[in-house]
């Protein structure tokens, strides 16, 4: 029996892969073929849709979701705070080197420098876009339009939010700054 769209095997006395299963009635062997007792064309067996599958609502959206926002804003100010931290600790590290220390020592001042630095301003730039981001996916929410009003809202929230705890003016001027900046950041290329 042959299967439209597949080859067709000749029979062989002597089957090296040992796929042979049946005989037929001149004793050769045959080759095996899943499909051979099927009565129905293998192209008639599978329909697969030709559209995308979209499991979830947000990958019909342009952009990034919440979660992603969340991830992108946190993950990159870490990461740029932590390296400038890092290489302003370190600088002050060199410049509080003493005559006549050891390499060692040196080398440990400038490490605990940089360190502590790096993690200090990376702590702080993450946690400032950790906020940004949950008040900007928020605020797009709320409102249903990703647009500029929309990040300098969440701007001005975010500075006053950091600075709250240190009073009404400290949190006012923050506040300000922040949502300048991503004015800004919108408008002029940098």
């Amino acid at each position: 029996m042959s299967i439209p769209g597949y080859p067709s095997y000749p029979s062989s006395s002597s089957n090296a892969s040992g796929l042979g299963d049946s005989s037929s009635s001149d004793g050769k062997k045959r080759l095996y073929h899943p499909y051979q007792d099927l009565n129905v064309p293998i192209h008639n067996l599978y329909h697969l849709p030709t559209s995308p599958d979209f499991l979830e609502e947000e990958a019909l959206r342009p952009g990034r979701s919440w979660g992603e926002n969340i991830q992108y804003y946190s993950g990159i100010g870490y990461l740029t705070g932590a390296v400038i931290g890092a290489g302003k600790g370190s600088v002050e590290g060199l410049r509080a080197a003493e005559r006549g220390e050891s390499l060692k020592l040196r080398i440990n001042r400038f490490l605990n420098a940089s360190g502590r630095a790096g993690g200090k301003l990376g702590n702080f730039m993450g946690i400032v876009g950790l906020i940004f981001a949950g008040l900007e996916s928020g605020i797009v929410a709320m409102r249903d339009n990703d647009d500029t009003i929309s990040s300098v809202i969440a701007g001005l929230g975010t500075g006053v939010l950091y600075r709250a705890a240190s009073g009404p003016r400290s949190a006012a001027f923050a506040g300000a700054a922040f949502g300048r900046k991503h004015l800004l950041k919108r408008y002029v290329p940098l």
